[in-house]
This record gives structure tokens, sequence and C-alpha cells, in this order.
């Protein structure tokens, strides 16, 4: 029992405070929340250590069991080597590892990126395989959508204002103004569930985080 319930007063006591110092920024509830925020940064540095042991122990386990696609483990350990070394030996060299000149930067800058970048560059067929899904016209709301999404993909690029030097700004209106509407409800609806499941929280209805 107290295993749940001092998580739940440390949450309860951390939310009370949070919302405490958002309306009422004057000392000394303003300096509850710098205190608080710099509790979240100490916090959020172990969850960032016990990510790594999480992934270190799951390919570990993957790589001793021989299990299909145990390769992807060795070269994540690969990197991950990789990237400690280099960084101890910029960080000891040149006093900062995100020097421009380190070779941590030079691993990060010339095998990272490009590797984020290809994974991006992926991800754009996916897209294209979804949005030919959702903008078949199979009924009049389908229809819309896809002469809407063609209209805004043209007036985006050169080749629309070379078809039509007016689809740029139905673009601009479409985005500005006909979609003002919708988004503003979406955002609404986005507060309105931030706020819900932050009271959830704070009242200890929401449990999850404990299992």
């Amino acid at each position: 029992m107290k295993k749940k319930t001092i998580p739940l007063a440390i949450t309860f006591l951390t939310g009370v405070i949070i919302v405490v110092t958002f309306f009422i920024p004057h000392p000394p509830f303003g300096r509850l929340q710098e205190d608080a925020l710099v509790w979240y940064s100490v916090i959020f540095g172990f969850t960032m250590l016990l990510g790594v042991d999480s992934l270190v122990r799951f390919h570990a386990t993957k790589l001793r069991r021989r299990e299909k696609g145990s390769w992807f483990s060795t070269i994540f350990f690969l990197g991950l080597l990789l990237s400690f070394v280099t960084g101890l030996i910029s960080e000891l060299r040149f006093g900062d590892a995100f020097k421009v000149q380190s070779s941590f930067m030079y691993f990060y800058n010339y095998v990272l990126i490009p590797l984020q970048s290809t994974m991006f560059a992926l991800l754009a067929f996916f897209i294209a395989s979804a949005s030919y899904r959702a903008f078949r016209a199979r009924n009049l709301e389908a229809t819309l959508l896809l002469i809407t999404a063609v209209i805004v993909m043209l007036g985006r690029v050169p080749a629309g204002y070379m078809l039509w030097h007016k689809l740029p700004p139905i673009t601009s209106w479409i985005l500005n103004v006909l979609q003002l509407g919708p988004m503003r409800g979406i955002m609404i609806g986005i507060a309105l569930g931030t706020v819900a499941m932050s009271l959830r929280l704070i009242l200890g209805i929401e449990r999850t985080y404990l299992s």
C-alpha cells in the first residue's frame, strides 16, 4: 500500500504546487515553480539512465537468446559504445563534447543526422500510401477532402503557380481561414483533454504510471 501511497502523495503535492505557482507567480510561490523545474531536470536525467539500462537489458537478452534479428542488437551496442567513447574523448580533449571540431560532433553530424534523414525520407512513402487510402473519392466528404488536398499541395509548390497563378492565394485562404475554425476546435479539445488528464493524475484517479 505504501508503495502506491507515497508516489500518489508526491504527484498530488507537485501538481498542486505547479497549479498554484501558475496563478500566483509572486514570491514565495514563484520560487517553488523554479525549484520544481530543477527537480524535474534531475529526475529527467535519472529517467534517461533508466531508459539506457532498459535498452541494454533488452538487446542483451536478444543477443543471449540469439533471436531473429539479433544483429540489430549488435549494431545498437556498437553505436552505444562509439557514442560513449567519442563523447568521453571529446570531453577530455576539448572540455566540451559538443565543440564543432570534436569527434563526437563529427559522429553526430556525419553519421547520426544522415541516418535520421534516411528514416524521415522513408516515412514519406508511408505518408504517400496513407494519403492514397484517405483521399480516395468514395463519397462526398472524401471527394471534398481530395480536392482540397490537391489544391493545397499544388499551391505550395512552384508548379502550382505555373499552372494557375491564383492557386497560392487560394491555398493561403484555405490554410488561414477555412481550416482555422476546425483547428481551434481541435486545440480546445486538446486543452480540455490535457486539463482532464492532469486532474486525474493529481487526484490519483489515473494510476497507470504506477504499474
